[in-house]
This record gives structure tokens, C-alpha cells and sequence, in this order.
């Protein structure tokens, strides 16, 4: 990664494979550490990775090194813009848009990491770095 990135945001998937201790994820993290990136989710996130299976403890621990931005009502709305804007609606895209507005207002430049890169694409309309899990 030759471009120097300022915030990472990661999506449910993102913040699952740290949890899991994914190796080709960590490896990314690394690099991003190692530039001085500060990593970022959207509360709601938090929300999406939780389940029966998820290891407590250890999202405990990632949560605690990375900084979780709030979903507030004028980020509900400015959500809303966005999937209005990319042409996206139902509930399938509404954790999305609140990731992509959380990407949105961080410093730049700025990567998101995401298993669904067509759509944050579309929803971050090229002004996110949006790096496929």
C-alpha cells in the first residue's frame, strides 16, 4: 500500500476477522499500524458481529483499541441520504449506509475494509478508499 491512509473503518466483516484473528487481515491491520491509521467502526457494528458464537473477551479487547463512533439521528440521516443518493433501499442496506456516513466523516484519506465493496462503493461515491475483504 504505496498511499499513506489516515482512518480504516471496518465493517461487520472487518471487525470479524480481527475477532477471529484472521492472519491475511492481521497482516492488513499491520500495515495500517504501521502508518499511524487510526481504526474505526459505527456502534451498530458492534450489534451486527455479536452472536452465540462471538468470542466476548476478544471483541472486548479489539473494541477497546479502536475508536467507535456514535450513530446519531443526524447520522441516521445523513445514512438515509446516502442510500437515497446510490439508488439503494430496504433494510439489506441500512447497516451499510451508516458504515459508508461513518467513512464519510472521518479524517482523510480514509480506507474502508468491507465485504461488501459494490454497494459501499456506490454509497461512498469515490470518496472512500474501499478495500474488499
Amino acid at each position: 500500500m504505496s498511499e499513506r491512509i489516515e482512518t480504516v473503518v471496518l465493517d461487520s466483516e472487518g471487525l470479524s476477522a480481527w475477532i477471529a484473528q484472521d492472519r491475511k487481515f492481521l497482516a492488513m491491520l499491520k500495515v495500517f499500524h504501521e502508518m499511524g491509521a487510526d481504526l474505526v467502526i459505527g456502534a451498530n457494528t458492534i450489534v451486527e458481529v455479536s452472536h452465540s458464537r462471538t468470542n466476548i473477551p476478544r471483541m472486548n479487547w479489539a473494541l477497546s483499541r479502536i475508536k467507535v463512533e456514535p450513530v446519531t439521528e443526524q447520522a441516521a440521516k445523513t445514512a438515509a441520504g446516502l442510500l437515497k443518493e446510490a439508488g439503494l433501499h430496504g433494510h439489506k442496506y441500512v447497516i451499510d449506509a451508516t458504515v459508508a456516513e461513518v467513512a464519510l466523516r472521518q479524517p482523510k484519506p480514509v480506507a474502508l475494509l468491507t465485504s461488501d465493496s459494490d454497494d459501499m462503493t456506490k454509497l461512498c461515491d469515490g470518496h472512500v478508499r474501499v478495500i474488499p475483504l
